[in-house]
């Protein structure tokens, strides 16, 4: 049986983050690993639900709540199961935003030595389209988010 003492309580603060997440509706399969799934297949997994994570308007709350739950199984806030323990036994709190359900993503991937990801600000559809152009280089709209 699950301790649930860990858990917030029923506070609609604290849970409401949930209802605007981008894995909301699809299949958690993407997010848990199976039994006895390994090596490349468990990478290609956990890279296709980070890249999920990395444009989910929630993913500091979600972040949050995985490290203050010590959520043992699955991707949450685009965070793996082995980086969570990293970073619970590294210490978190200290990117956690004051009086908010909230922690700074960013400073957490830096604190594991994850690369700076590379944000787009044009839609999938406008890059898709520059790379088609023939004998043209696309300008994909690219700004380097930079890690402090």
């Amino acid at each position: 049986m699950s301790n649930v003492t860990r858990l917030p309580g029923p506070i609609a603060e604290v849970w409401d983050w949930q209802r605007n997440g981008a894995c909301r509706g699809r299949d958690s399969a993407q997010f848990f690993h199976p039994d006895g799934e390994r090596g490349a297949s468990r990478a290609r997994r956990e890279n296709a639900a980070k890249a999920v994570c990395g444009s989910c308007p929630v993913r500091a709350e979600c972040a949050a709540h995985a490290l203050a739950a010590k959520e043992p199984y699955g991707v949450w806030g685009g965070f793996t199961e082995t980086e969570r323990i990293r970073l619970l036994a590294s210490g978190w709190e200290d990117a956690a935003e004051r009086g908010r359900y909230r922690v700074d993503v960013r400073r957490l991937e830096a604190r594991l030595g994850l690369p700076t990801r590379v944000m787009s600000t044009a839609p999938p559809g406008v890059i898709a389209a520059q790379r088609r152009r023939p004998g043209r280089r696309p300008s994909l709209g690219r700004v380097p988010v930079t890690v402090r």
